[in-house]
């Protein structure tokens, strides 16, 4: 923060709280940076002030100066209505951590239909051995999945945009109508991250990202993160705690070196992504493109009224090609990696089909589907990159 004046002061907005949060600079000899604290052990002076825990720190596992850093940091990211932050080792820690602090034997879920494939099986694998029943849904409901909640439905899980098909879910709807029904709501939010979507604002009582994609950066990170309003912080943190889940120091610290810049890269991203996007379009080989933030998109409207930006990540259809052309437009590239993940500072490409993950909607798009995250690189670079590819695939047709 800056020298004389606390944040607190007037309202700050997003980009600088990015900057600002979780940093207490003449706490640390003035350093600009919090230290990394790489601890266990935590010593008390006398035998009575270990038996009552006396001081802010317990054992290394249940939080350091370096980790509530981050904490604090995200904390006011989230805005007033997030009571708490935990830190998890990856993004699917934090699903299946904000999974189960909330889910009970014999409770019933219901989940969105174009969730991360990796929730899909916890759901199938774990909660079912469990004893927790899963339905998935069509994300296009809206307040209309009031029809599902069961009287043992405890929680809706939400993802939006849809992994990999982009579908926009009315989320304030969605959370009214789960809170009318007594159930609760939990988000990922990893795509707009709170920068671009204030999940726990519109509803949502657990926000859950992967920090290791924008949080991180830099491809170099595994981090998770769950933020709680009031009601659900204190099962969180316990739950949290009682599994003895942490993340080392080390990755904190590069948590919180990514979140410093997360804005500004994100910007980037988002235009790029833009313009790529856009270009694509006009492209003879894409019938679709997957992406809520061009006018056309079936889920505009929503992520026009809910959001304030959106990310590097979108897909495309082709249209009808066989697969091996497919598979040469990408094998073409050279700008784009073909590999999992995204968010960091390099543009990646995969092929997918949902075809066989879907089991309350149908998946048709009418031609081969290719995941894209735009990075860093140069656009037109890009650009040129993907003519090369769209010629390989002519001449594999």
């Amino acid at each position: 923060m800056s020298r004389n004046t606390p944040a607190d002061e007037w309202p700050l907005r997003p980009a600088t709280r990015l900057v600002l949060g979780g940093r207490d600079p003449f706490a640390n000899h003035g350093f600009v940076n919090p230290p990394v604290h790489h601890v266990s052990t935590v010593l008390y002076r006398t035998a009575d002030d270990f038996l009552a825990r006396r001081g802010p720190y317990t054992y290394g596992r249940r939080g350091t100066p370096t980790s509530e850093a981050l904490e604090d940091a995200l904390r006011e990211l989230e805005g007033p209505n997030c009571a708490g932050v935990a830190l998890l080792p990856s993004g699917l820690a934090a699903i299946s951590t904000a999974l189960l602090s909330v889910l009970d034997a014999g409770d019933h879920v219901l989940v969105s239909d174009s969730v991360y494939l990796p929730t899909r099986k916890f759901c199938d694998g774990v909660l079912r051995r469990y004893g927790i029943a899963t339905t998935y849904y069509d994300p296009m409901l809206g307040a209309n999945i009031a029809a599902l909640i069961q009287s043992n439905t405890r929680a809706v899980f939400v993802e939006a945009p849809g992994s990999l098909s982009f579908e926009v879910q009315d989320v304030p709807a969605i959370a009214n109508a789960a809170h009318a029904h007594g159930a609760m709501v939990l988000m990922d939010n990893t795509w707009a991250s709170p920068l671009y979507f204030r999940a726990l604002d519109k509803g949502v009582d657990l926000s859950i990202q992967s920090g290791t994609k924008y949080i991180g950066g830099h491809s170099d990170l595994m981090l998770g993160t769950v933020s709680a309003n009031a009601q659900w912080w204190p099962r969180l943190r316990a739950t949290a705690e009682t599994m003895g889940l942490c993340v080392g120091p080390d990755d904190i610290y590069l948590g919180l070196r990514g979140l410093r810049t997360m804005g500004v890269r994100l910007a980037q991203h988002q235009a790029a992504g833009l313009k790529v996007a856009r270009w694509l379009a006009g492209r003879p080989e894409v019938s679709r493109v997957l992406h809520p933030a061009l006018e056309n998109d079936p889920g505009h409207a929503l992520w026009r009224r809910d959001y304030t930006g959106a990310c590097g990540l979108f897909s495309i259809v082709l249209r009808p090609a066989p697969q091996a052309a497919a598979h040469a437009f990408l094998d073409a590239l050279t700008l784009f990696g073909i590999g999992a993940s995204w968010g960091g500072f390099e543009s990646l490409a995969i092929p997918f089909d949902c075809t066989q993950i879907r089991t309350a909607t149908a998946w048709a798009p009418g031609g081969p589907t290719v995941r894209l995250h735009i990075g860093l690189e140069d656009v037109d670079d890009l650009i040129a990159d993907l003519e090369r590819g769209f010629a390989a695939l002519a001449a594999a047709r």
